[in-house]
């Protein structure tokens, strides 16, 4: 499959299966998750047919791994980053002692006032290397990196989850744990 067909079906699948699942007449499961066969049947029907093997491909090269598969095969779920009510079933974790976020620069002066909310999402979204932070700060303009002590947020109380793409997962960083690099 071209890189085209890849990034439009990643986007319609991120629409759909993160944020407006209704639109399709899709009901999520817990966990997010949506029967293989129903999501191709409902996609086809609203004007966007995705084969199997084309889905095993998104779900196989998306460079973010934004989807995956239940060991069956059988369901399909996006990973993290829904803005719809779901309880996405994730275990707690105990994340490395450094954390990072990417962002872009016009949204600095927030964060360091206000820290790193999850706004309409369901979590705070955090990498574990600098170069993955930094490639999510360039999808909004000049990235800027921050680094996140989560170890001292962990000792403090604060809940860690690690989505099955490795995308760290918190409520919210006060200003207190985060640093500017």
């Amino acid at each position: 499959m071209n890189k085209n067909r890849l990034i439009k079906i990643s986007k319609y699948l991120s629409k759909h299966l993160r944020h407006q699942p209704e639109r399709l007449g899709l009901k999520l499961a817990p966990g997010g998750w949506v029967k293989v066969d129903e999501l191709l049947i409902t996609c086809a029907k609203n004007a966007f047919p995705i084969s199997r093997s084309e889905l095993n491909e998104v779900v196989a090269k998306n460079d973010k791994q934004r989807f995956s598969f239940d060991v069956t095969g059988n369901l399909i779920r996006a990973n993290q980053g829904h803005s719809v009510e779901i309880d996405l079933q994730l275990e707690l974790a105990i994340p490395p002692n450094v954390l990072f976020h990417g962002t872009g620069h016009k949204a600095v002066d927030l964060i360091q006032q206000y820290g790193l909310n999850k706004m309409s999402r369901h979590h705070v979204h955090l990498s574990a290397d600098i170069e993955t932070a930094r490639k999510v700060g360039a999808r909004h303009g000049h990235p800027v990196i921050f680094a996140i002590d989560a170890a001292a947020m962990q000792q403090a109380g604060y809940t860690f989850y690690c989505s099955d793409n490795n995308v760290w997962l918190v409520d919210s960083v006060p200003t207190d744990y985060l640093h500017r690099i």
